[in-house]
């Protein structure tokens, strides 16, 4: 086991627990995300991880070794794991070669261009090598950050939020770059996100929080087709959320459906079409079925009348 975390225990003050009793195991080699509204304690549990923040109770164990914490380190952060926060803390005056370069050894210079030429590459700033770093943008900066994280090879990386800064054109690009990188390498990645919908097709496992609690933890096709609750469900996007009158009224089997479950029939429930919008690889429309409103995604524009089956 990489990392395991028994009973811990942290709060900012005595009258805002945080973690309390939490228990968390993540194997070697794995891309796990950490995923929850804001304010769900997904940061805060990375600085613990990495050794920033000084835990109340409980024990973290990184490969068999109990971690200290900033009580028992002298210099802040774990050694064998890196952590790319919101603050990239890169070199001002130095290229985003040289920011890239500066954990990796001088003894050999040949490899040491290579190294951070590849890396660069990873990161799509091969052209941006001989720039300061005042001169790009903030997902630039972050990008640099995260290339200098690999270049020592760590154990385990710890990305925070690391496609926030980024247009969605370069976050394709980084996202799957980067996410071979770390397998092709065996680095064990944890990241914290808003975006689970994009990074689904990467992931070993799913951590889910709400206000500090372990909500469901699980492989990401189990937390998708079978969400703890409504709460785990909207993170992965639209959703149509019924309660229990509901679920009766119209036979469904489950609490959530996502648009695309919901589909158009011969035999189903009549609805109202109240909004058909054209959404690009989807219509988005918004119907009224049994007095209900829901979000439906369908390949063509909707017209009245029509009948709706639940997937």
């Amino acid at each position: 086991m990489l990392l395991e975390i028994n009973n811990l225990h942290f709060s900012y003050s005595k009258e805002k627990p945080l973690f309390q009793n939490l228990n968390l195991r993540f194997e070697e080699g794995k891309i796990i995300a950490l995923a929850g509204e804001s304010g769900c304690g997904k940061s805060t549990l990375l600085s613990l991880i990495y050794g920033l923040l000084d835990w109340e109770g409980g024990e973290i164990i990184f490969n068999g070794t109990r971690l200290l914490g900033p009580k028992g380190n002298l210099v802040p952060g774990e050694a064998e794991m890196k952590f790319v926060a919101q603050n990239f803390d890169l070199m001002p005056y130095a290229t985003v070669a040289e920011n890239v370069g500066k954990f990796i050894s001088n003894i050999n210079l040949t490899k040491k261009r290579e190294t951070v030429q590849e890396l660069l590459q990873v990161v799509g700033l091969e052209e941006f090598a001989h720039v300061l770093p005042k001169y790009l943008s903030g997902g630039q900066q972050q990008r640099v950050a995260i290339a200098r994280a690999l270049s020592v090879m760590p154990q385990l990386l710890i990305l925070d939020e690391p496609f926030s800064n980024l247009d969605f054109s370069r976050k394709i690009e980084l996202r799957e770059r980067l996410f071979r990188y770390v397998k092709q390498n065996n680095i064990s990645l944890i990241i914290s996100t808003h975006e689970l919908q994009d990074i689904i097709p990467w992931l070993d496992q799913i951590v889910i929080l709400q206000n500090g609690r372990l909500i469901q933890n699980e492989h990401p096709e189990e937390t998708y087709k079978k969400p703890y609750n409504s709460y785990v469900a909207q993170l992965f996007g639209e959703v149509n959320i019924f309660n229990e009158d509901e679920i009766r009224d119209f036979g469904l089997s489950k609490f959530s459906y996502y648009p695309h479950e919901i589909r158009i029939s011969d035999n189903g429930i009549e609805a109202e079409v109240l909004e058909s919008r054209f959404a690009g690889n989807h219509y988005w429309n918004k119907i009224k079925a049994k007095s209900r409103e829901l979000i439906v995604y369908t390949d063509k524009k909707l017209n009245d009348p029509i009948q709706v089956s639940f997937a």
